[in-house]
Formats: C-alpha cells, sequence, structure tokens
C-alpha cells in the first residue's frame, strides 16, 4: 500500500478513537456533575455544564494557531503525538476530580494541548497527492465522524454498567491508543534542517500572510458559518423530540437516535463525495452541500412525527459530508508549500468559534422563536453562505 494510504487509514483509525473518547461524557457531563461532583440544584448545574463544555472551544480557539505554526516549524507528527499523549493524561486527570472547578482547569488545559485533528487533516493533506485530497479529507472525516457517533453509545453503556468517573479512564486509553498507533505508522517526510531555515514570523504575522491569499478569508469564515449555523439547535432537539413523541420509556433512545443518524449519513456520504470532489471540483461539492443542507434544515421546523424528523436529518447528515472536507480541500489548495500547518491551525480556530458561539447564541434566541424558528434561521444563513461564497470564492478565483 502507498504510503499515504498507510497514514490516511491509520490516522482515519485515530481520529475514530480521538472522537469517541471525547464524545464519551460530554452528553452526561451534567449527570456527572449531580451524581459525582455533588452539585444538586438544577441552574447551577446548567451553568457549571455550559461553562465548561465552553471551556475548551475557547482555550482550543486561542491556541491552535501557535500549534500550527509549531507544526510547520517541528513536523506534523510531533504535534499530532504531543496533542494525543498531553490529552491521554489530561483524560485520566479529569476522573479524579472532586469539585466542578477541577473539571473546569482540566478541560481548559485540554483546550490548550488539543489539537490531533487539525495535525492529522495538516499530515494528510501534506503526505497525499493533491488529485486525491478530496477523498483524503472525506476518509479522514468520515473516521472522526464514526468515533462522535458511537462515543455518547458506548459511553452511556459504560455509565450504566461501571458509572461515570471510568469513562474517563477509557477515554485516556482510547487517546493513548490512537497516539502510540500513530507513532509507529505513520510516517512523515519532514526537514527540519529546512523548515528552520524559512523565516520565523510571529502568529499574527503569519495570519496576515495568509489572509493576503484570497481565497482563505472566505474559506476560515465559510467555516465559522457551518459550524454556527449546524450547532445553534443542536442542545435544544432532544426537547424537540419530546415534543414530537412525548414522555414515554424510549424517549431517551429516539433522542439519540436522531442525534446520532446525522453523523451516521455524514460518514457513508463524506468519503463518496470527497472522491466526486476529486472529479468534478471541491468548489461545488462545496456551494451543492451548503445549499442542500439549507434546504433539509428548513422542512426540520414542521416536522410532525420523530419519523418525519428522522428522515430530514438522515439527508441533512448526506449534504454535511461535503462541507468542512471540501473546505479542507481547499485550503489545502490555496495554501503555499510549507505554511499548510498554520492554516489548518487558524481553520481549526474558526471551527472552534462556531462550536462555541452557535450553541450559545441558539439558546439564547430559543427564548424567543423556539427550536422552530432556530432551524429556519440556520437553514436561511446556509443560504446566505451559499451565495455569498459563490461569488466571493469565484470573484476570488478570476482576481487570482
Amino acid at each position: 500500500m502507498q504510503r499515504w494510504k498507510i497514514n490516511l487509514f491509520v490516522l482515519m483509525g485515530g481520529s475514530f478513537l480521538v472522537m469517541a473518547g471525547m464524545t464519551m461524557i460530554m452528553p452526561f457531563l451534567s449527570l456527572y456533575l449531580q451524581q459525582d461532583l455533588g452539585l444538586s440544584n438544577e441552574h447551577e448545574i446548567g451553568v457549571w455544564a455550559g461553562v465548561i463544555f465552553a471551556a475548551n472551544f475557547v482555550t482550543s480557539f486561542l491556541f491552535q494557531p501557535l500549534w500550527g505554526k509549531l507544526s510547520d516549524k517541528y513536523g506534523r507528527k510531533m504535534m499530532l503525538l504531543r496533542s494525543g499523549f498531553g490529552m491521554s493524561i489530561v483524560m485520566l486527570l479529569m476522573g479524579f476530580a472532586s469539585a466542578p472547578w477541577h473539571l473546569l482547569v482540566l478541560r481548559m488545559l485540554n483546550g490548550v494541548i488539543s489539537g490531533f485533528m487539525p495535525a492529522a487533516v495538516s499530515l494528510v493533506s501534506a503526505t497525499t497527492p493533491k488529485e486525491r485530497m478530496g477523498f483524503a479529507m472525506g476518509t479522514l472525516q468520515s473516521g472522526g465522524t464514526a468515533g462522535a457517533i458511537l462515543g455518547p453509545f458506548m459511553g452511556g453503556l459504560l455509565a450504566d454498567n461501571f458509572g461515570f468517573r471510568p469513562i474517563f479512564y477509557i477515554t485516556g486509553t482510547l487517546l493513548f491508543l490512537a497516539s502510540l498507533l500513530s507513532w509507529v505508522l505513520v510516517h512523515e517526510k519532514f526537514d527540519r534542517a529546512e523548515a528552520a531555515m524559512q523565516p520565523q514570523v510571529s502568529v499574527l504575522k503569519g495570519f496576515r500572510d495568509l489572509m493576503v491569499i484570497r481565497q482563505l478569508p472566505v474559506l476560515l469564515t465559510v467555516t465559522f458559518l457551518i459550524q454556527f449555523a449546524m450547532l445553534s439547535p443542536m442542545p435544544l432537539i432532544p426537547l424537540f423530540v419530546q415534543k414530537l413523541h412525548g414522555t414515554t420509556d424510549d424517549l431517551a433512545f429516539y433522542a439519540g437516535f436522531v442525534g446520532s443518524v446525522t453523523g451516521l449519513s455524514n460518514m457513508i456520504c463524506a468519503p463518496l463525495l470527497g472522491k466526486l470532489s476529486d472529479r468534478i471540483g471541491a468548489m461545488r461539492i462545496l456551494l451543492v452541500s451548503l445549499a442542500g443542507a439549507a434546504v433539509m434544515l428548513i422542512p426540520q421546523a414542521f416536522a410532525g412525527s420523530v419519523g418525519q424528523l428522522l428522515i430530514y436529518r438522515f439527508m441533512l447528515g448526506c449534504f454535511m459530508g461535503g462541507l468542512i472536507p471540501t473546505v479542507n480541500a481547499l485550503v489545502r489548495r490555496y495554501t503555499p508549500d510549507g505554511m499548510e500547518s498554520r492554516a489548518f491551525g487558524f481553520n481549526s480556530s474558526a471551527l472552534s468559534l462556531g462550536n462555541m458561539m452557535g450553541p450559545v447564541m441558539g439558546g439564547a434566541l430559543s427564548g424567543w422563536i423556539g427550536i422552530e424558528g432556530l432551524f429556519i434561521l440556520s437553514g436561511a444563513l446556509l443560504f446566505l453562505t451559499c451565495i455569498w461564497a459563490t461569488k466571493a470564492l469565484r470573484v476570488r478565483q478570476a482576481a487570482k
């Protein structure tokens, strides 16, 4: 097997383990605060859960560009291992937390040292032939998505049988295994001597240098808008399922099913759309996927049953498979050699900002427009993003 394919499939497996580990406990964070860390007031639990959840994205947003810069200087594999082994230690420590602020500090630290996925994207992009970039980005995305789907299910099973604290120990072990596999099996041709000869610039100067490239500001903005629109309704979907289905014994199952079906179709379609983008162009796939995701978001506001909602969510995931992977492929296309990791670091910061602000703004707006209004608003935002990206990218393509 060609070296780039070995790297791709090993890192796809590593992405699965990382995302499975990272999502095992997050759906049950409020229960962990209540049952293991001694909180009893419902409002207090909600505040702590929101702050702890957001803390990881805040520090990740701030530090990803720095790791991207160091990756271009010292190699992507080193940054991959730094993040993987570092997060495995932090996750183990979370299992020993005895107060909410312990968990908050560790989540902030986790965001500081995180970066396995951006480093994996950067390493794959640097070792994959450009004509196969779409397929590689889609395949890598499918591994992470599969982990995000199965993580909560595995976490639920483990929590029922062993409690919440062992989940952190298992998560740390999964992260350690992913890092170990990458250490042994992933190879990168990186000339440190040549990289050291390149002029060293600050993170801010590197950002300005990249933003001169006409397409990159557009792509970073698109990444933020995609995550913002997709995540703004997410915290309220279980309540919407309850409204459609009623309060029954199997409510948790249906809520989990609705939450995971999007990831299932995303996992299936991401490699297929990536391969198609290699044939007809990543920009076309991105624009069609933006429009398709917008179309599938709006009908969810008018779903009359859980079955209808499942269909719309499944179709939404099909189009989601053509969003972030194609953005990554386009970022690589327009980024000069030697600056890929830095560009992906800034793109990861844009993604983290969308992950952080989407649920916060969605929760704030839900009191006025409800989750139905959030679906419509998110769909409209993606429509506008599609129209703007079509004009902006084509204008910049012509200008180049």
